[in-house]
Formats: structure tokens, C-alpha cells, sequence
């Protein structure tokens, strides 16, 4: 394949990129869908950087005991996050996935590096045929580095045997973004699948 770029791998970040993840989804039902409930929830018990604690390895089981017994009154909706993830996923962005058969089909190598739970991702991983598009995947809670961490970069190019030049990084985390681009990637910031396209289109890739 001859392109006007030295480009010979794509790398996606999935949440948010491909696959639409939203814990607002899940608590609606217990909070009577009141969108400001459920956001002080989540800051109250500092929900993200404890869900990156199961994005790092850390295992789920573990994760619920150790912020029920922080915030017993709310003991029910940790666990609910665990029993009933599924439902924070709403699917795949087709825009997204129409790009990566459009990318598969003129012959660019397609790769995932993604920070998830390994225990959530292979829910997610049966769930979706779009994810056979990739060549590997590479899952944070797998491998126990997480990005930004450049070491999960490190690893990514050694196990596809590719040069940071020869891959282009597609993340809507501007962390990730910087990161990889003071690596040598080129990079894309991702806000929607119009935007990659037309991005793709301008770099000649598509």
C-alpha cells in the first residue's frame, strides 16, 4: 500500500472513541434521572479516579469492598456499578466503526490501546464484532500500565514491532494526545467522527 504518509498502523482508544460509556446510564433509574444527583454522587465518592484503580488491574471485587466500606449509605450503588455495568455502555459510535472498516479495507493496520478494566473489557470485547477489525489489543487492566504512563506506549510499539513515526494515535483524552505526540506519534485528538475523517482525508491517509 502506498500512501502519502510514512503511516503503517492506526492506534484507537475506545472509550468515548468507539464504544459510548456513561455511568449516568446506569444510576438514572436510581436517582429518578436527575442528572445533578447523580454528578455529586460521582464526586462525592471520587468515581473516576477509584473506576482508574479497575482500569489499572485492580480487581473489581476488591474495588466495590473498599468504597462500600468508605461510604457504606451508598453501599447499593457501588455495587450496582459492578452488577449492572452493561448498562453504562449505549453501543458503538458508528461513525467511528464505519471509519475503521474504511481504514481495514485500504490496508492500514489496526490496533486498540485502551484504559478498561480487563474484567469490564471482555464483556464489551464478546459483545461487538467491530472489535475483530484489530490486529491486537492492548487493555490497561490486562498489562498493569495505564495511559499517559509512556510505558504502555513503549509496550504498544514493541509488540507490534512498528516505530512511533510509522503509527498514528487516536484518543479524545488530550493527556494521551500529548503524551504520544512528544513520542513521536502523529496524533489526532479525537472529538467526533466527522472531525477523524476529515482529518484522515487532509493527512491523505483516507
Amino acid at each position: 500500500m502506498t500512501t502519502p504518509t510514512p503511516i503503517q498502523a492506526i492506534i484507537f482508544d475506545f472509550g468515548g472513541v468507539l464504544i459510548n460509556w456513561d455511568p449516568h446510564m446506569l444510576f438514572n433509574k436510581y436517582f429518578g434521572y436527575d442528572t445533578k444527583a447523580i454528578d455529586e454522587f460521582l464526586t462525592e465518592i471520587n468515581f473516576l479516579n477509584w473506576n482508574l484503580s479497575q482500569d489499572k488491574g485492580y480487581p473489581f471485587a476488591l474495588a466495590v469492598t473498599d468504597l462500600s466500606a468508605q461510604f457504606p449509605q451508598y453501599a447499593h450503588l457501588i455495587q450496582a456499578y459492578d452488577k449492572e455495568w452493561e448498562e453504562s455502555i449505549t453501543g458503538i459510535v458508528y461513525g467511528t466503526a464505519r471509519i475503521l472498516q474504511q481504514l481495514k479495507s485500504v490496508g492500514y493496520r489496526l490496533y486498540g490501546l485502551t484504559n478498561w478494566s480487563a474484567e469490564k473489557f471482555s464483556i464489551v470485547r464478546r459483545k461487538y464484532h467491530i472489535f475483530d477489525l484489530f490486529e491486537d489489543i492492548i487493555v490497561s487492566g490486562e498489562v498493569k500500565l495505564i495511559k499517559p504512563d509512556p510505558a504502555i506506549f513503549h509496550l504498544l510499539l514493541h509488540k507490534i514491532n512498528l516505530k512511533s513515526e510509522e503509527c498514528l494515535m487516536v484518543d479524545d483524552t488530550l493527556n494521551n494526545i500529548v503524551v504520544a505526540r512528544n513520542m513521536g506519534f502523529l496524533t489526532h485528538y479525537y472529538t467526533s467522527p466527522a472531525s477523524l475523517e476529515l482529518y484522515l482525508q487532509q493527512m491523505g491517509i483516507l
